[in-house]
């Protein structure tokens, strides 16, 4: 399990509640079949106030994860042969949802600077707002890739 780095109290947070939807292959449909678990799991951990921000804040980090996983003309980036995989997983303490997003692609995720004009460029900027800075990431431990994590409360949303 991830636990995110610079808890104000520096304790460590204990999340009962677990739900991974099963691996994603990283296709257009990715960010929906995402949004879509959330707002299966999140009314039923007396959360649905998070509903929303939190669909937002995984469909940014989805569509990353999916982005990292195509090549430049949108080819997907075979891993071993193998389509490569998105892991979602959602935790929660009772009152945060902690959402974990897995990628097999190498790199990192940096918020960068989009044209004015541009379509995209601007998830990363949109999870910190929504986030109120609490998110991050680092290197799998369970193979190539990375997690990105952010975590939600709803004093915060």
């Amino acid at each position: 399990m991830i636990i995110p780095v610079g808890l104000a109290n520096g304790t460590v947070t204990r999340w009962p509640l677990v739900s991974a939807l099963p691996p994603l292959g990283a296709l257009t449909t990715a960010p929906a079949s995402a949004r879509a678990h959330i707002g299966a799991v999140l009314p039923g951990w007396h959360l649905a106030d998070l509903t929303d921000v939190c669909q937002a804040v995984v469909s940014e980090l989805v569509t990353n994860a999916l982005e990292a996983s195509t090549g430049p003309t949108g080819e997907l980036i075979y891993v071993d042969g193998r389509m490569p995989l998105i892991r979602l997983r959602l935790l929660c303490d009772g009152s945060r949802v902690l959402a974990e997003v897995w990628d097999q692609a190498p790199g990192f995720p940096a918020p960068r600077r989009a044209a004015s004009d541009a379509e995209s460029g601007r998830g990363l900027h949109l999870v910190n707002v929504l986030t109120h800075g609490r998110w991050g990431w680092q290197e799998s431990q369970r193979g190539p890739g990375k997690v990105v994590w952010a975590e939600l409360s709803p004093d915060h949303s």
